[in-house]
């Protein structure tokens, strides 16, 4: 009992220590940032007005809401478009101290240090999860503050599941990193990944274009990816409290449904509809294999340490 209290404590250290080493450099952190706060720069001054043309299109003749809900709903749309994505992002760019502990040797000094390597492996994987969390905290914050600002229709029942959709994506993309980040060992390599990623997933999961917008064998495909459910959950919670608007305003069914499809709140795959327990289920299901892999990784590694 001892041992596993001591080797918990030894956790939590090496937890700490690499959170702070990243959050030390104040550039890294602003540069972790970037991405989001330009997409939501782009958005506030250069493309609100094309996403609000965008849904007034999917309106029914003569349907007339107030102006704060369609610009609610735009604002929640590019919102869990940038979380659901940079979920993924961050957490690639904010595994930087695991690479630099490799080129630096002090990857190595730890492993002969008494620290099992199972307990550094972990430190990495958790540390990286709290820095994308916290990260990803920052621009939810900004993102709600500017839904506030012009129209908040998110029950708190939406809100709390809000964050829960930003946990499991956030497990997923530090999963995700940690598998791919574990075979690069220099900083070149993690920023040739790195950008390969960002400019890649945001459009194949669907978050900066629209599934529908693809063709349907495209669609179909890229709905076998676990990433777009990540997508699908947070537009689902995202967008509720500002469709239930619609039908309070009088807009019929038929319509609210084809916005929910239009604007992938409502995923269909092989003309099936996805429900939304099925998305949690296949997104989970997809960080318990990312998880099993990594953990096999570390075990190999281990044994070649030997």
């Amino acid at each position: 009992m001892n041992g596993k209290l001591i080797e918990c404590r030894k956790l939590v250290s090496l937890v700490g220590r690499n959170t702070k080493c990243y959050f030390k450099d104040k550039f890294v952190f602003f540069m972790s940032m970037l991405t989001p706060l330009i997409l939501l720069l782009l958005f506030v001054t250069f493309l609100r007005n094309v996403y609000i043309d965008s849904f007034k299109t999917a309106f029914p003749e003569g349907f007339i809401i107030d102006e704060s809900v369609i610009e609610g709903i735009t604002g929640a749309w590019l919102m869990s478009s940038i979380l659901s994505v940079s979920s993924v992002t961050v957490a690639f760019c904010s595994n930087l101290i695991m690479i630099m502990d490799k080129m630096e040797g002090t990857l190595s000094d730890l492993r002969v240090s008494p620290v099992k390597s199972t307990t550094i492996s972990i430190s990495y994987f958790l540390s990286n999860f709290f820095v994308t969390f916290i990260v990803l905290a920052v621009i939810m914050l900004i993102g709600h503050i500017y839904l506030a600002c012009v129209g908040w229709y998110i029950s708190v029942g939406d809100a709390f599941m809000i964050v829960v959709d930003l946990i499991c994506g956030i497990l997923f993309g530090t999963l995700l990193a940690g598998v791919v980040e574990s075979f690069i060992n220099s900083q070149g390599g993690l920023s040739a990944v790195s950008a390969l990623v960002s400019s890649m997933y945001g459009f194949i999961c669907g978050a900066y274009m629209p599934l529908s917008s693809f063709s349907e064998g495209l669609r179909n495909v890229l709905c076998l990816l676990p990433g777009t459910y990540g997508v699908g959950v947070l537009r689902n919670h995202y967008m509720n409290g500002y469709l239930e608007a619609f039908s309070d305003a009088g807009m019929p069914v038929e319509a609210i449904d084809s916005i929910r499809a239009s604007f992938d709140a409502k995923v269909v795959v092989f003309g099936t509809e996805i429900s939304l327990g099925a998305m949690y289920a296949i997104l989970l299901g997809a960080c318990a294999v990312l998880m099993a892999v990594y953990i096999g990784i570390v075990i190999i590694k281990n044994k070649k340490k030997r």
